[in-house]
């Protein structure tokens, strides 16, 4: 019992290190293309134009993945530890993903599920919605 739980775990870290890598790509490649594009901005001798350029990066920034929030609970009722948990990752417009791992006994799932203004398509666990709305906060 105690190496198919090890190998579940192993499987979980695995799968987290996929995601977090997937993120951190998107991440880098947004922050690539933003500092060229700053890059190629001149610096604006006026107030006014400062104020417009602050204003776009407003904008910009608005598209980030900035809103986080973790829900941890018993998938099932015979199992303690909060094991299993929904994460809402989205920005000011609620466009994002919520990624649920359920823990089980013998196995761990894992679902992403896409989220546009602040609702999906797909139907969203209790848990799931939980998040969004901690994440909308």
């Amino acid at each position: 019992m105690g190496d198919t739980v090890a190998a579940a775990l192993g499987l979980l870290a695995l799968l987290l290190a996929a995601g977090a890598l997937a993120v951190a790509v998107v991440a880098l490649r947004r922050t690539a293309a933003d500092a060229q594009r700053r890059a190629r901005r001149p610096v604006p001798p006026d107030l006014d134009a400062m104020a417009r350029v602050v204003s776009d990066l407003r904008t910009e920034s608005s598209r980030a993945l900035r809103h986080l929030a973790v829900v941890r609970y018993d998938a099932f009722g015979d199992m303690g530890g909060h094991l299993s948990w929904s994460l809402a990752i989205v920005d000011d417009e609620g466009d994002g993903v919520v990624l649920t791992a359920i823990h089980g006994r013998s196995d761990t799932r894992t679902y992403a599920k896409n989220v546009t203004d602040w609702t999906s398509s797909a139907q969203l666990s209790p848990e799931e919605t939980e998040a969004v709305a901690l994440a909308r906060q």
